[in-house]
């Protein structure tokens, strides 16, 4: 398969995933993203880590909005925020310290403290599909992959269970996740 090939694979699946959201309830996705960090939550990798990369989910991803607050006491919880075309972490200060500050509409804190990527143990990406061999489809700007070059940290994917597909079409530049959660068996 060519990459011109993996391109328009990508960009299909793409809306074929957005569809489905539309058919995917709120009250349904708070029900799945409660299922899903709960078996997060349970999982050595997380209980052992200190310093937690999450995401301030948007309406049509898995919710980390209560996953966040929960453990903002106990562990240190760092955020990306969007600069140009990277990610860069910041710590989460509470609900009072997000701003809406970029383009893609995202809730990012406001403090000036940069995270050191290296920092992180434990890492929470979302997603627009995901397989079982721990391939993502991200939304296409390669934001996570670059990203995720960074880090050594342990790499978990969530999605709900029309996300988990048989095959992602990857390439060269695509980071492999450690592990996929969703509700699917």
């Amino acid at each position: 398969m060519t990459q011109n090939d993996i391109s328009i694979r990508k960009k299909e699946l793409r809306k074929q995933i957005k569809e489905k959201k539309k058919n995917f309830s709120p009250e349904d996705a708070a029900v799945h993203s409660e299922k899903i960090f709960s078996q997060l939550e349970s999982l050595t990798q997380f209980q052992r880590a200190e310093v937690v990369l999450a995401y301030w989910s948007l309406p049509d991803e898995v919710s980390t909005h209560n996953f966040i607050q929960k453990w903002a006491s106990k562990k240190r919880i760092v955020l990306p925020i969007v600069i140009g075309d990277t990610l860069e972490l910041r710590a989460f200060n509470g609900l009072k310290n997000l701003v809406t500050s970029n383009s893609f509409g995202i809730q990012e804190p406001k403090t000036e403290e940069l995270i050191n990527p290296h920092v992180v143990d434990f890492a929470i990406i979302p997603g627009v599909a995901f397989d079982k061999k721990g391939n993502r489809l991200g939304r296409g700007k390669g934001f996570y992959d670059r990203f995720l070059k960074q880090t050594t940290a342990y790499k978990v994917a969530v999605g709900f269970d029309f996300q988990i597909i048989d095959n992602v079409p990857v390439s060269s530049f695509d980071v492999p996740m450690d592990i996929v959660l969703s509700t699917k068996k």
